[in-house]
């Protein structure tokens, strides 16, 4: 017996101008590769549909390209639920419970809805509570897709409730099938259009492609626009040097574009900062990596010569986990031209620095007697403590003291800056420091 019973393709109304990943997505679970260790006769979604038991609440967690969302349409078309779909990264509260009341609608008239929701990692943790009641109830049956790893993104209350299913990138051979497949399709892919296709072409697809169907098909469609009757290697190598270039978030071009946003932001570029800021949020990239980029900034870059910048960077962080996406954005570009425009100053870096590699090269100093605890007679008769001046007994809360140990005592780590509120921190600590005691 089958293990899933053939159907006739669901006819999904697909515009003739759509890009060719969109006309190519798989009609049925038998035209679906490539998650074989999900779907085939012993992995866990095959007797789940098999034995005629109702489709759960599920979690997809994979790269992209890999098959998330169609996969998810086609389990709940196989199930007869009917399927909703928005995305976390466009959608908020309000368009939650329209679906919802949707969903509530349906029911009643009989008929069930899985409920499709594409990155549920940028919902928020309100957000994610908001889902709760309703999946509890069976009011939808939630189907969510992630790149990021669902045990620190999906709340757990919501990953309790739901299966959690790991797709893999798919390998070369599976994208190279994928590929002619597309090139030679009269009905939905390039096979009207005559386009022979060379075996080092679809090589270097298959290639460049790292896994992501979508990805490898749209280099197809480039290079098949690029060529004649006849797609050679150079046409594929040119499209993929003309595409924008992919925002992949465990790739280079994730290290390379947030290197440019940090070191704009160093650069005092409020400009630059808010495109690279734009170019990872239209990427994909999750916002609690940003903000926490932006908390390291604060510190490390402008530090001390505005200390409203951590304050600024943190605040952004609790207000983005409190509005979620879409209108999040406005609070990480705010926060963003606030650090780029600050002065900067790294000598609380610097400071941390040099004690780090003295503290390595001489290694544990002993705590001067008069800075040690001394709760015990004991310890008190053997000069613990003793001596030790109390700063807020003294005129200006200050009395120059020795805190370092004895063989560094001259050592100076922290050497405040010239700029914004840091120099009026240098004036008073060479007011102080210059005094006698």
């Amino acid at each position: 017996m089958e293990l899933f019973p053939r159907e006739p393709p669901i006819t999904r109304e697909v515009p003739a101008d759509a890009p060719l990943a969109e006309r190519m997505r798989p009609r049925t679970l038998e035209e679906f590769e490539g998650q074989e260790h999900l779907l085939g006769p012993d992995g866990p979604l095959g007797p789940v549909l098999a034995s005629g038991a109702k489709l759960p609440s599920c979690i997809f967690w994979g790269p992209p390209g890999s098959g998330k969302t169609t996969l998810a349409r086609l389990l709940a078309e196989r199930a007869g639920l009917r399927f909703a779909a928005i995305s976390a990264v466009l959608s908020g509260v309000k368009d939650l419970r329209e679906e919802i009341a949707r969903a509530e609608d349906e029911r009643r008239r009989g008929r069930r809805t899985a409920l499709f929701i594409d990155e549920i990692h940028r919902f928020n943790k309100a957000q994610q509570d908001a889902l709760l009641p309703h999946v509890e109830r069976g009011t939808v049956v939630l189907l969510g897709a992630t790149t990021e790893n669902p045990s620190f993104e999906v709340i757990p209350a919501l990953r309790s409730r739901a299966r959690i299913f790991t797709l893999r990138a798919l390998d070369e051979s599976l994208l190279s099938r994928i590929v002619t497949r597309a090139a030679l399709d009269r009905e939905r892919g390039l096979g009207e259009r005559g386009v022979e296709l060379a075996p080092d072409a679809l090589e270097l697809i298959a290639r460049l492609a790292q896994g992501d169907a979508r990805r490898a098909l749209g280099l197809l469609e480039l290079a098949a626009d690029r060529a004649g009757a006849r797609i050679e290697r150079d046409h594929v190598a040119a499209a993929f040097e003309s595409r924008l270039p992919d925002y992949d978030k465990g790739g280079e071009a994730h290290y390379d574009v947030i290197s440019a946003f940090i070191k704009s932001l160093r650069g005092s570029d409020p400009d630059a900062a808010v495109y690279w800021l734009a170019r990872m949020l239209e990427g994909g990239e999750e916002p609690r990596f940003i903000l926490r980029r932006l908390m390291i900034f604060a510190s490390e870059d402008v530090g001390n010569a505005d200390p409203l910048g951590l304050v600024v960077a943190t605040a952004a962080a609790e207000a983005f986990d409190r509005v979620g996406l879409p209108e999040g954005r406005l609070i990480l570009s705010q926060a963003t031209t606030y650090l780029a425009c600050a002065p900067k100053s790294n000598a609380s870096y610097l400071a941390l620095s040099r004690a780090s590699e003295l503290v390595r090269d001489r290694g544990a100093l002993p705590v001067p007697l008069h800075l040690r605890n001394s709760p015990t007679e004991l310890l008190r008769e053997l000069g613990y403590g003793k001596g030790y001046r109390y700063p807020h007994d003294f005129p200006g809360h200050f009395v120059r003291e020795q805190y370092l140990p004895d063989d560094v005592r001259d050592e100076r780590f922290y050497q405040p800056s010239e700029e914004g509120a840091e120099r009026d921190t240098k004036r008073r600590q060479e007011s102080r420091w210059k005094r006698e005691g």
